[in-house]
């Protein structure tokens, strides 16, 4: 038993609830999401097929030229065994329009670019859709910051967003996803040979074990170096979280007025219809 481990099927079982309640408060029932081939844009959009019905959500694929074709065919792989419609959008031409216009070329700045390029197909078919974005990031990856500010970051909904990367893996087991998505590396496919883990510098089952005992169980530094981790690992960690607070926030307004929106203007969240 890992600390990690949640119940599936009562997980799965709030987590449709959740997407049913915020989607329906005003007036939505369909949801479109980026599918990129990888574990958990799977399980985002296996969960909303069980919210809506499959015929109800929108996958996405996305490549730009230098994409993996492994990442299309996972991508199909796991539309098909949700049966849920699929559409293909390749942004090769609207990336490089900006990325060879400007020169750009440092690869964070372009995996950026690519990632909000994604995003801007995602909100417009959303419109033709008549569906909400589905978000995709992960408790692990938030807290990391480690995603694009209105890129992939960018949604309306997110059920993901409170499971660290092995609670993801352990709902796309329980949702019997394609094994090929589940057992592969985790990678957001934006230049060759990319890897999480290795952008990271540690893997997501040792963090996620520190990220659960820092965050949730609000362990001190002194607690988490005495059980095992080490100082600079917790340091390292710590840091980025800290850094990174900025793309866990709304844009911050400058308050100038007695009821200033994010600062005390403090009706409801969602008021719905």
């Amino acid at each position: 038993m890992n600390d990690l481990d949640v119940s599936e099927e009562l997980t799965v079982e709030l987590l449709v609830r959740f997407l049913r309640s915020e989607a329906g408060k005003f007036g939505f029932d369909r949801v479109v999401c980026g599918l990129s081939g990888g574990v958990d844009s799977a399980v985002s959009v296996g969960l909303a097929a069980r919210a809506f019905g499959p015929e109800r959500v929108l996958g996405v694929m996305m490549p730009y030229r230098t994409s993996n074709p492994s990442s299309e065919a996972d991508a199909r792989a796991v539309a098909e065994s949700l049966g849920i419609a699929t559409q293909k959008v390749d942004i090769s031409q609207m990336a490089d329009g900006y990325l060879e216009g400007a020169d750009v070329t440092d690869r964070m700045r372009r995996g950026n670019v690519m990632a909000r390029c994604r995003m801007i197909v995602l909100y417009d078919l959303s419109v033709e859709w008549g569906g909400l974005v589905l978000g995709t990031s992960n408790k692990t990856e938030i807290l990391l910051g480690y995603s694009t500010q209105w890129g992939d970051s960018a949604s309306a909904l997110n059920p993901l967003g409170d499971l660290y990367k092995h609670q993801v893996f352990q709902l796309a087991a329980h949702l019997d996803l394609p094994h090929e998505v589940i057992n592969k590396a985790p990678s957001a496919d934006l230049f060759e040979g990319q890897t999480d883990e290795d952008e990271l510098g540690f893997s997501y089952e040792e963090v996620d074990q520190l990220l659960l005992k820092m965050i949730d169980e609000r362990w001190t530094e002194d607690d988490l170096v005495a059980a095992g981790f080490e100082l600079g690992f917790v340091k390292k960690v710590a840091n980025r979280i800290a850094a990174n607070q900025y793309k866990r926030l709304p844009p911050i307004i400058a308050k100038l007025g007695p009821r200033s929106v994010n600062h005390d203007f403090r009706y409801l969240r969602s008021w719905g219809r």
